[in-house]
C-alpha cells in the first residue's frame, strides 16, 4: 500500500517520528510531503530534517504561505502523478483551500483520500469554504478526527462518512527521556509553560495564580514567543512575581526534552474564547512522558489528554489553580505519584507507535486490506 502523507506539520523535526513509526506499519510504502517553511503568528519554522528514516520526503511548494485558510500546493497534480499512491492522506481541515485543491486532483485521479479535523467549535464558513468543506464530505468516506469534540462537529455538520478519533502527532519516547532527579537547579520547584503568548493560552491567569503563593518557593519558566510577551511582562511585575519569572525563547522541537528536564510542573491554563478551543495540548504529553507533573485547565480536550495523571481545574479560575499548585508545591510525593501516572498514560495511548498503529489500521479499512498477522 503506497501512501502519500501531505502535512505542513512536519516542518516540525519531532513530529517526523510518526512518520518513521508509520514506515514500520507492515505493507506501507510511504512518502511524506512537506513545505520548506509555514509561517504563522510565532514566525516562520523552517523545515526541520531530523527524523526520516523509513519513508522518503518530498519537498513540495506552498502558495500563500502563513495563510490557514487560503495556502495550498501549487505541484500536488504533479506529485500525485509521479507518487500514483493507493491513498491520499490530506493533513488538513476540509474547509481550507489546500485540503479542497489536493482533494480535487486526487478525485480526478480516483485516488482515495481522507483529511483531518481539529475544529472542535461548531461554526458555519462563507464562501467559498463552506462549499470546499461540502465538497469533500461528499467525496470520502472516512476522515480522522484529532479529538472528541471534533468529531461531534462534523457529524452536526453533515458529515456521514467513518470517522476515527486519532490525535494528529503523539511522541517518541526516545525522544523525551524521563528527567533527571533532583535537576540541577536544586530544591526550589520550577514550574513551566511552553507555547505561544496568547490570551487564549491563559498565562494572565497562571500569573494571578501563582502571585497568591508568594510564601512558598517557586520559579517560573515561560517558553515561547508572541504578541502577549510585553503585557504579561508588566503583569508579573504589577503582581510582585516579575524577579521569579524567566521568559526564554522557544527551542526547537528536538531540544524540548532539555526544557522538560529543567522543570517540575507543566501548566497549560488554556481559555476557551468565542473562536477557538484547546483542541489536545501536545505540550502536555511531552511534559508528562518526561516524567513532569502536569496541571491543566478544563478547555476542550485538555480533560480528556491528562486523564487522572495530573491535576484540572475550572479555566480562567485563578484561586483553583492557585490551589492545585499549592497542593503540588507542598507535596513532592504526590508530584511524584502523578509524574509517574502521566508517563504511563502517555505510554499507553499516546506514543507515536499507537497512533501510527491506529492510522494503518484505518488506511486498511480504506482500501479493504486484510490486517496482516
Amino acid at each position: 500500500m503506497k501512501v502519500l502523507y501531505l502535512s505542513k506539520a512536519l516542518v516540525v523535526g519531532s513530529y517526523q517520528t510518526k512518520m518513521e513509526a508509520l514506515a514500520r506499519q507492515p505493507e506501507i510504502d510511504l512518502v511524506a510531503a512537506v513545505p520548506p517553511v509555514w509561517k504563522d503568528e510565532r514566525g516562520e519554522t523552517t523545515l526541520e530534517r531530523a527524523h526520516l528514516e523509513g519513508y522518503r520526503l518530498r519537498v513540495v511548494p506552498m502558495r500563500f504561505n502563513g495563510s490557514f485558510h487560503g495556502h495550498y500546493y501549487p505541484s500536488i497534480a504533479r506529485v500525485l502523478d509521479e507518487e500514483a499512491p493507493d491513498l491520499f492522506h490530506i493533513d488538513e481541515e476540509p474547509y481550507n483551500l489546500g485540503a479542497f485543491h489536493a482533494a480535487w486532483h486526487a478525485r480526478r485521479r480516483s485516488i482515495p483520500f481522507l483529511f483531518l479535523t481539529w475544529q472542535n467549535l461548531f461554526r458555519r464558513y462563507p464562501p467559498p469554504f463552506n462549499w470546499m468543506e461540502r465538497w469533500l464530505y461528499r467525496r470520502t468516506s472516512h476522515a480522522i478526527a484529532g479529538n472528541r469534540e471534533a468529531a461531534q462537529v462534523l457529524r452536526r455538520k453533515g458529515y456521514s462518512g467513518t470517522i476515527e478519533v486519532i490525535p494528529q502527532f503523539g511522541v517518541d519516547p526516545a525522544s523525551f527521556p524521563p528527567r533527571p532527579t533532583p535537576h540541577a537547579r536544586g530544591q526550589v520547584p520550577v514550574i513551566g509553560y511552553a507555547g505561544r503568548f496568547v490570551p487564549e493560552k491563559g498565562l494572565a491567569v497562571l500569573l494571578k495564580a501563582l502571585a497568591g503563593l508568594r510564601a512558598l518557593p517557586w520559579e517560573l519558566e515561560l517558553r515561547g514567543s508572541g504578541p502577549q510577551r510585553a503585557e504579561l511582562d508588566a503583569l508579573a511585575a504589577q503582581l510582585g512575581v516579575g524577579d521569579r519569572v524567566r521568559v526564554q525563547p522557544p527551542l526547537p522541537s528536538t531540544r524540548m526534552s532539555e526544557f522538560y528536564h529543567e522543570i517540575d510542573i507543566f501548566v497549560l491554563p488554556s481559555r476557551t474564547m468565542p473562536n477557538w478551543k484547546e483542541q489536545f495540548g501536545r505540550v502536555l504529553i511531552e511534559a508528562m512522558v518526561s516524567g513532569v507533573t502536569v496541571v491543566g485547565s478544563d478547555s476542550g480536550e485538555i480533560p480528556h489528554v491528562i486523564g487522572d495523571a495530573g491535576l484540572v481545574t475550572p479555566e480562567g479560575d485563578a484561586p483553583s489553580l492557585c490551589h492545585a499548585l499549592e497542593r503540588l508545591l507542598t507535596s513532592p510525593g504526590l508530584r511524584a505519584e502523578l509524574a509517574a501516572a502521566g508517563r504511563q498514560r502517555v505510554l499507553d495511548h499516546f506514543t507515536q507507535a499507537a497512533i501510527a498503529t491506529q492510522t494503518a489500521a484505518l488506511y486498511r479499512e480504506m482500501l479493504g486490506c486484510a490486517t496482516p498477522s
